[in-house]
């Protein structure tokens, strides 16, 4: 697929969800890089603001198989992963799938349920399978999941765990739309939501292949080297209790390789790592109390750690 090709692909896919998401260009794009970068996307923000949509016009514009998982206190692993129910007629166990098994999994107020349930997902999103009573099942591909949730209610809530929390390449919030945008989202949607109309504008097909386009997006050793000199920067930062791990530096260099797809390079420059270091980094540090204590954030922390990392300056491209 030529550069031309790809580009008008990936812009088609953003127009489509632009259809429904007024005024949220940057996050449909970060959407679009972890779901290309075969990575998922934790979404944290206010009930009312269009999460759910988000992820419903990202599934429609790429021709996805959506599924949405309600988390809630009592819901179980099986609820999740699928079953094996004895068959009496054919005289043995079948598999019911979860809804696990989609392409692109909406998990809603993730942390309103309990650990052993927010793990049955560590594996699908890690290795892409699921272990029902002994037997790995492949899930499909492509595989992409969008979790939520509240920041604000945190009664009757289970914090995500570290572990958890680093299998998520991106963490973002939506915030609100502007007057005009509201203006404009009221208006669409008098008549007829225009989620109801979206079409796909690329095949899954298609879809995997770009994934594969990424790949051989083209990272300079200097660049490399770049990024792991923030991750390391953040493990001896005096606020930080638990820096990024080695996993940190991976997501980042991926989400890299992606945005710098969707702009239409065949290569990273570090413009890109910095764009992105919030979204990958923040939700891996953990601040230590007196940090918290003073009112110091993990994205006040990153800026301190960009800003000591000398930026690579010469030539990046083959």
């Amino acid at each position: 697929m030529s550069l031309y090709e790809t580009n008008v692909k990936i812009n088609r896919i953003i127009e489509n969800i632009e259809k429904v998401m007024i005024g949220k260009r940057e996050v449909a794009e970060l959407s679009l890089i972890a779901l290309l970068a075969q990575g998922h996307v934790l979404l944290e923000d206010v009930p009312g603001v269009g999460k759910t949509m988000m992820v419903r016009s990202l599934a429609k514009s790429v021709g996805a198989n959506f599924r949405r998982i309600q988390f809630t206190p009592d819901l179980l692993p099986s609820d999740v992963t699928g079953v094996s129910i004895y068959n009496p007629k054919e005289m043995e166990f079948q598999f019911v799938p979860g809804p696990i098994l989609g392409n692109i999994i909406l998990a809603d107020e993730i942390n309103r349920t309990s650990p052993k349930t927010q793990s049955a997902l560590l594996e699908a999103m890690e290795e892409s399978s699921v272990t029902i009573d002994g037997t790995t099942h492949e899930l499909n591909k492509p595989f992409f999941v969008m979790a939520t949730q509240n920041p604000i209610e945190y009664e009757g809530t289970y914090p995500l765990p570290e572990a958890q929390l680093d299998r998520f390449l991106l963490k973002m919030k939506m915030g609100y739309p502007s007057v005009q945008e509201e203006m404009e989202v009221l208006t669409r949607v008098q008549v007829q939501a225009p989620i109801e109309n979206l079409r796909p504008v690329v095949s899954l097909e298609e879809l995997v292949m770009l994934q594969k386009e990424v790949k051989q997006v083209y990272v300079d050793d200097t660049v490399k080297s770049y990024i792991v000199q923030l991750a390391n920067e953040t493990r001896i930062d005096a606020s930080v209790y638990l820096g990024v791990s080695p996993r940190g530096s991976i997501a980042l260099m991926k989400a890299a390789q992606s945005y710098a797809f969707i702009q239409g390079r065949e290569y990273v420059i570090p413009d890109d790592v910095q764009y992105l270091v919030k979204s990958v980094f923040a939700h891996r540090i953990i601040l230590k109390s007196e940090a918290k204590f003073e009112g110091i954030s993990a994205e006040q922390i990153i800026d301190r750690v960009v800003s000591n990392v000398s930026v690579p300056v010469q030539r990046l491209v083959k």
